[in-house]
């Protein structure tokens, strides 16, 4: 055991990677459907085997809290500079009044009850679940011009004030989102998501072309028996009503296999190969005639490719529009991506640059759609580790400026720059993405383990000092932590709802969003049996997380006025 002890001491790389394997363990455990999670776990992880006294280089708990931080910022950058536009201006006003009641609970609650500036700071980055301000309002209290020892048992405070506050915090959201915050807007969150379903179902023009992602997609084959079609051509059957949307890909006529060119007259016997929904196949297929076997005429490449939006005449139009071009004839839709989250796909589903259109097709009707939508996002493991590393190092240098506001010095420290940067280069990647690629599996190793990394080190700082602070507030920290979560979101969906009129589905969401609570919003679509609350999560987590970051070296400045 002495040889363990001694090689973690000597050696404390080990340390870091035995607590990142716990922590994703401790993570891993469930109550009920509560789970710690791996920040928490990697926290308490990293407190438990810093009770061996280990010492690690600051350096390295920097370089990956910047690289989260990064990361972070290249997530949500073009959905955080659309929010700039007049039409993001409710969900930007709600964040911003969330965002700012946060800081302002905090700060009195810890002037209340005379906490120190590390506690205050831990209470932020809990209640809130922003582990971000661990780093930042670390990161400040080390430029106070106070002892050594001083800010180093200032900083220790933090971790401690966090997992009391965090567990707390979450936990409440979780359920006080999509339990209570409907209640507040006198709203049934099912029923009130079944109505919109419902209106938005439209008429059969309106969905034609708009496909659920959960939707498979098939390629099949008919004999042409309907007198409808027969003596038709190609375009004059495609352009009949339609109960959904499918498209001809290939027609066997007298034994030869043609193109479906728009004058090809289909004739009686005709085999022709067409591509819809399945459930579309299994409900109107035989509307045509005869399913047979045809291997030969199904022999046609499909492809399935992830396409970034970057056309500016395309930005903000329906799903509905994007389906009735030319372009789109042939394509189907699987997946509509917005910063990591799956959009609804719905006829009035706007689509914004930058987001990702998974799309499925003939070969041809794929990259001709790809064109005109915007840049083809073919899959690589490369990532462009010249963008990742200028991004922090340009980042770094712009947060180590400062400004004095009030006789107090504010900077947003090298840590705040680099997910500054982070907004400004993931802007760029959607705009310009012929560079700056970084794959989903790099995006979680640079977030996941950026994050985990930097909170186990830190809990394997705070260890030896750990269960005394805890101690000392931790009956006070359960209680405040409580309220601390629950009022600004409660302020936060009353402003929403009555002073802004939002949508109630899309208030939940973007509470869940300002306050950077991705749980909650899982918790509140489950309850509303509905994604659309994540058409108003985005936008706020992008704001939320540059303000709440943020808020730790002013936090900070607060309280050492």
């Amino acid at each position: 055991m002495s040889f363990v002890v001694d090689a973690l001491r000597g050696n404390p790389e080990l340390a870091i990677f035995l607590t990142i394997a716990l922590g994703f363990l401790i993570g891993r455990v469930k109550i009920g459907s509560f789970s710690l999670g791996t920040v928490v776990g990697c926290l308490l992880a990293g407190v438990l085997i810093g009770q061996l006294d280990i010492k690690v280089p600051p350096a390295v708990k920097a370089v990956f809290f910047d690289l989260f931080l990064f990361t972070t910022g290249y997530k949500v950058g073009p959905q955080f500079f659309r929010a700039l536009k007049r039409d993001a201006i409710p969900q930007v006003a709600l964040t911003v009044v969330l965002c700012v009641t946060c800081l302002l609970t905090a700060w009195g609650f810890a002037k209340l009850l005379g906490y120190d500036v590390g506690t205050a700071a831990g209470l932020l980055a809990g209640a809130f679940s922003e582990s971000t301000v661990i780093g930042t309002a670390g990161e400040a209290i080390q430029r106070l011009n106070r002892p050594q020892s001083e800010r180093t048992a200032l900083v220790n405070n933090i971790p401690v004030a966090y997992a009391v506050t965090y567990l707390v915090g979450t936990a409440s959201l979780v359920w006080f989102l999509p339990k209570i915050g409907p209640r507040l807007m006198g709203i049934n969150l099912k029923e009130t998501a079944a109505e919109m379903a419902a209106q938005s179902t439209g008429s059969v023009s309106e969905v034609e072309g708009v496909v659920s992602a959960a939707r498979l997609f098939d390629v099949r084959t008919y004999r042409v028996a309907n007198e409808q079609f027969i003596g038709k051509t190609v375009a004059e059957i495609e352009a009949l009503p339609r109960v959904a949307r499918a498209y001809l890909l290939r027609v066997r006529s007298s034994g030869s296999v043609r193109e479906p060119e728009p004058g090809l007259v289909i004739r009686a016997g005709d085999v022709v190969a067409v591509m819809a929904r399945q459930e579309v196949h299994a409900q109107h297929g035989d509307l045509i005639g005869p399913e047979v076997s045809d291997p030969s005429l199904l022999d046609i490449p499909i492809e399935s490719l992830d396409v970034v939006l970057t056309n500016r005449s395309l930005d903000g139009r329906s799903l509905a529009d994007l389906a009735g071009r030319e372009f789109a004839r042939g394509v189907f839709l699987a997946k509509l991506m917005r910063a990591g989250l799956a959009m609804p796909i719905k006829p009035e589903s706007q689509v914004n640059r930058g987001d990702v259109l998974s799309l499925i097709g003939p070969l041809s009707a794929v990259e001709r759609a790809a064109e005109k939508l915007g840049y083809p996002d073919r899959r690589t493991s490369a990532t462009d580790m010249v963008f990742v590393g200028l991004g922090i190092f340009l980042g770094g240098l712009v947060g180590l400026l400062s400004v004095v506001i009030g006789g107090i010095p504010l900077t947003l420290t090298a840590s705040g720059g680099a997910l500054i940067m982070g907004l400004a280069f993931g802007w760029l990647r959607s705009a310009y993405p012929f560079f700056g690629r970084i794959p989903e599996p790099a995006i979680w190793i640079f977030d996941t383990l950026g994050l985990c990394m930097f909170i186990g080190i830190v809990g394997l700082g705070a260890g030896p000092s750990f269960i005394s602070g805890l101690k000392a507030t931790g009956l006070s920290l359960v209680g405040v932590g409580l309220v601390s979560a629950l009022l600004p979101h409660t302020l936060g969906i009353l402003f929403g709802r009555y002073v802004l009129k939002m949508n109630p589905l899309i208030v939940l969401g973007a509470c869940a969003g300002a306050g950077t609570i991705t749980a909650a919003l899982r918790a509140i679509q489950d309850e509303a049996q509905s994604s659309v609350p994540a058409l108003g999560y985005t936008v706020p987590y992008a704001i939320g997380n540059i303000l709440l970051t943020a808020w730790g070296p002013i936090l900070v400045a607060l309280m050492a006025r």
